[in-house]
């Protein structure tokens, strides 16, 4: 039987904050295909970090001896710091659905969805219908389309936190923010780690010299494989062969784990939005503008669905303005992201904010660098010092103008790292 709602929210991670009291009066219709409370509660932010921060007193004890504190790690148990991270979460997210499912004025679905045009959802065997729709559906795990990967049991983010032990050998496909996390937490816990790159560097996101710092330091816990591209994957007992063509020449990575680690693949084309008016970018990120609207009248969109930084404060921040423009249809406020900070929780700790070098000198934009041992200050292009990291006072939105204009947030890392050969099809597990 089909329902019609006030409002329908379609996910339940940042998408979740948007009601509060001041929606009582609403009927809301919320839809989760997944497990309550998304990315960063159940796979994301807080789960690893909560293993990050013992595998960080590990590699403390390790090195204290060097100030002179000399201290002995008796013993490292994985189980134990598994079970005290999920035993916190599970709850949380259990007590969440439960929450939002007892409120007199919300409908919980709990099934897959798809437009089936402006302002009708099907989700599961139900149709239904909203004024205004919320797509906060997030993003998921991203594998690779290599010969083999479906035959071996290829752990993402959302699969190898949970498992029951530490693998002597794991190998990593992917050299970003949570391939090094994660490879921090199981190096510190016992396995050897081996990190296959399609480029030369760790964390390429990052001002180039930090890139460079950065992997130099991490090599010496982790073995690194450059310009590496998969070829085919072959099961071996319990875990499984890599076979990789390099610069050197074929190489054969033995691991009794894998993690593939290779991005997020927004979910706005499984969710069919096109059939509402909703567009799409080459990415497959939703496109709003920037008070969060899409293209289709009362429909709008927040998170990782729409924007490819992936990070849960800036969806937060997002929700908030969603919720304001929701209240307040003649008052609407917009976003603005050209400034947000980001953080990389490995060892050591990456924290930025703004621009980076090598993206200020593509767009034309002024910028100061001190580098060296003697912080030799030097300008690019004879412009006007403006201290780094910075972005022009013109209005700018870091991700969406830059996906939408010729210079794409795509592009733009493109050019200041080597071309992948990777071709990636979507993973069948699901972060939201």
């Amino acid at each position: 039987m089909d329902a019609h709602f006030d409002l329908c929210i379609i996910g339940s991670g940042s998408g979740n904050s948007l009601i509060d009291e001041r929606f009582d009066d609403w009927s809301i219709a919320m839809v989760e295909r997944g497990v309550f409370g998304g990315t960063c509660l159940n796979v994301g932010c807080i789960p690893s970090k909560m293993l990050i921060y013992p595998a960080d007193l590990i590699e403390t004890i390790r090195h204290a001896g060097e100030l002179g504190v000399h201290a002995t790690l008796d013993h490292r148990d994985w189980l134990a710091v598994r079970d005290r991270t999920f035993g916190r979460i599970d709850p949380i997210a259990a007590g969440g659905r439960d929450y939002r499912a007892g409120l007199d004025n919300v409908t919980l679905f709990e099934a897959d969805a798809r437009f089936v045009d402006a302002k009708t959802l099907q989700v599961g065997d139900q149709r239904i219908t909203a004024d205004r729709f919320v797509i906060a559906a997030g993003a998921r795990a991203r594998l690779p389309n290599i010969p083999g990967i479906d035959a071996v049991h290829a752990h993402t983010s959302d699969t190898i936190m949970r498992i029951d032990r530490v693998p002597e050998r794991l190998a990593i496909l992917g050299g970003g923010f949570i391939a090094v996390e994660l490879g921090h937490v199981f190096e510190a816990f016992g396995a050897d780690v081996t990190m296959m790159l399609r480029g030369d560097r760790l964390l390429i996101h990052e001002d180039i010299e930090i890139s460079r710092r950065f992997t130099e330091q991490f090599a010496n816990r982790a073995k690194l494989i450059r310009f590496a591209t998969p070829t085919r994957i072959v099961p071996d007992g319990d875990g499984c062969r890599i076979e990789l063509d390099t610069p050197m020449g074929a190489v054969t990575v033995e691991a009794d784990a894998l993690l593939v680690a290779t991005g997020r693949v927004p979910n706005g084309g499984q969710l069919n939005v096109e059939a509402a008016g909703v567009r799409l970018d080459e990415l497959g990120y939703v496109l709003t503008d920037t008070t969060l609207e899409t293209a289709s009248p009362g429909i709008w969109a927040l998170g990782d669905v729409r924007n490819p930084l992936q990070l849960k404060h800036l969806a937060n921040l997002e929700a908030r303005v969603v919720q304001h423009n929701l209240l307040h249809p003649d008052d609407r406020r917009s976003f603005d992201e050209r400034f947000v900070p980001h953080a990389v929780f490995t060892n050591p700790q990456i924290g930025s904010v703004g621009l980076t070098e090598a993206h200020a000198e593509m767009h034309g934009r002024p910028f100061v660098t001190a580098g060296g041992p003697w912080r030799t200050p030097r300008v690019a292009r004879n412009c006007s010092l403006i201290a780094r990291p910075t972005s022009s006072s013109a209005p700018m939105s870091s991700a969406r103008r830059l996906r939408s204009s010729s210079s794409s947030w795509s592009k733009a890392c493109d050019s200041v790292r080597p071309s992948s050969r990777w071709q990636a099809t979507s993973s069948t597990r699901t972060r939201r």
